[in-house]
């Protein structure tokens, strides 16, 4: 077996592939490389047994002949990332070598044979649809942060992906915080769609896709593809019942206030510089004289507090909350100036973005809540 590749081609599917390379297991087959050379392009798959990945290249590619095996991963990159030639020839020696030869200098790598890796689960097209993946994206980036940890909540580790003829909803949550990005879709889906996407999926998904690629999703049995070019990505689903989470959303507020996003970020970024000390636990305090005022407790390295003059509507109140969780909002928040809303100091605390409705670029919608601590 051998081909010749641009090396500049073989360094992209590394890259995709690795995604889905287990690091450390107890399978080391799951820390390969399957590498299939057919009669006119080259499949190369990982597999850790909740993901998989198949990247295929079907240009500036020679010399093919038939065969396929598996390749240490890590070894394999991080060769294949130091070689400054324009092309690498693959070709499969005696005593179960892979010999890679470039213009700068040759090298053998043991192979395993590919009948020791797991296969990939048929795909059965029971929903498919396709999305813009600037909506996918969008979407991942308002919801990822907020979803649980696998090794704290595995039920609540995902995004929460429901799709009805043009509205989509995307929503995570990790009990002590709640995100929902909705958007209406340029195309009617036929087919209604409803699944929790592991956070897992979703974070390695969002780096590999490029910006101008739409998305084919094809979900099946406790499975999810999702296909844009030449790449495949597969991943199990939760099997979980997420929350009716839409009723958590408060309706009535007694207190309200509007600020500059960045302003707040700032203030916050200094006084958790204090605020570490008791994890990252501040108190608000809302004033319609004063504005907003964020302080610390008293720790063994300090006080702080920080003014900020901003319209403060309704009664005045103060709050306990997570400072890392209100930034971890903020971040993916794109308006200059946020609406904060809550009824009282032990009620859920909604924030959702201040958009001018002359300057509204899309029909999407995000909001946001926030459990408060009880001190």
């Amino acid at each position: 077996m051998k081909f010749t590749i641009e090396t500049n081609l073989l360094k992209e599917a590394l890259s995709i592939v690795n995604h889905a390379t287990a690091s450390i297991t107890t399978t080391p087959i799951l820390e390969s490389i399957l590498i299939k050379v057919n009669f006119n392009n080259v499949v190369f798959t990982s597999n850790n047994l909740e993901m998989a990945i198949e990247y295929v290249v079907n240009e500036w590619i020679s010399d093919l002949t038939e065969w396929a095996f598996c390749i240490p991963s890590k070894l394999f990159t991080s060769y294949v990332s130091l070689v400054q030639d324009n092309t690498i020839s693959l070709e499969l020696i005696k005593n179960d070598s892979l010999e890679l030869k470039s213009e700068s200098g040759d090298v053998k790598i043991k192979w395993v044979d590919a009948w020791d890796f797991p296969l990939i689960p048929w795909v059965k097209e029971e929903t498919s649809l396709n999305l813009k993946w600037k909506v996918l994206k969008k979407a991942i980036e308002k919801t990822l942060f907020s979803s649980a940890e696998w090794n704290i909540r595995p039920t609540l580790a995902g995004i929460f992906v429901n799709i009805d003829w043009n509205i989509a909803r995307f929503a995570s949550t990790d009990s002590f915080r709640l995100s929902e990005y909705k958007t209406t879709l340029e195309e009617n889906i036929n087919n209604s769609f409803s699944q929790i996407i592991p956070s897992k999926t979703t974070n390695q998904l969002k780096s590999i896709i490029k910006d101008e690629e739409d998305v084919k999703i094809i979900s099946w049995d406790n499975q999810i593809a999702f296909i844009f070019w030449n790449t495949k990505f597969y991943s199990r689903l939760l099997n979980w019942k997420f929350p009716d989470y839409t009723t958590f959303f408060p309706e009535i507020h007694s207190t309200k206030a509007e600020i500059n996003r960045v302003e707040l970020i700032q203030a916050l970024r200094k006084i958790n510089l204090i605020s570490k000390e008791n994890n990252y636990s501040i108190k608000m305090v809302f004033d319609s004289q004063n504005g907003i005022i964020l302080e610390t407790n008293q720790t063994q390295i300090g006080e702080w507090e920080v003014r900020l003059v901003w319209v403060v509507e309704w009664e005045n109140t103060q709050i306990w909350i997570n400072s890392t969780y209100f930034l971890e909002v903020l971040w993916v928040i794109e308006t200059t100036h946020i609406s904060i809303k809550f009824e009282n100091p032990l009620a859920p605390i909604l924030i959702t973005p201040l958009i001018d409705p002359e300057k509204k670029k899309d029909n999407s919608e995000f909001r946001h809540i926030i459990m408060p601590l009880k001190l």
